[in-house]
């Protein structure tokens, strides 16, 4: 898993857990639904960080609530 496919599993995870569709937490952190799209489908590469802070709000959890998951505590190192 890379670190696009962790984002896009986490976010996921927490609409699940929040019985939140994907359309409702782009209407509520004000992030276009066309870049939580690309984010969930693995088609964003490089996701700012501005933008996952918005999607924690939405979630009304902290940037290290988001991060703290074994989907990124397992990431394997990308530059090798």
């Amino acid at each position: 898993m890379n670190v696009s496919e962790a984002v896009a599993a986490r976010i996921l995870e927490l609409c699940k857990e929040r019985d939140m569709t994907v359309n409702k937490l782009c209407t509520i952190s004000a992030v276009t639904q066309s870049t939580v799209n690309d984010i969930v489908n693995s088609k964003a590469k490089n996701i700012g960080i501005v933008t996952i802070k918005k999607l924690c709000d939405g979630f009304e959890i902290s940037i290290t609530d988001f991060f703290d998951t074994p989907y990124f505590k397992e990431l394997e190192q990308e530059i090798k």
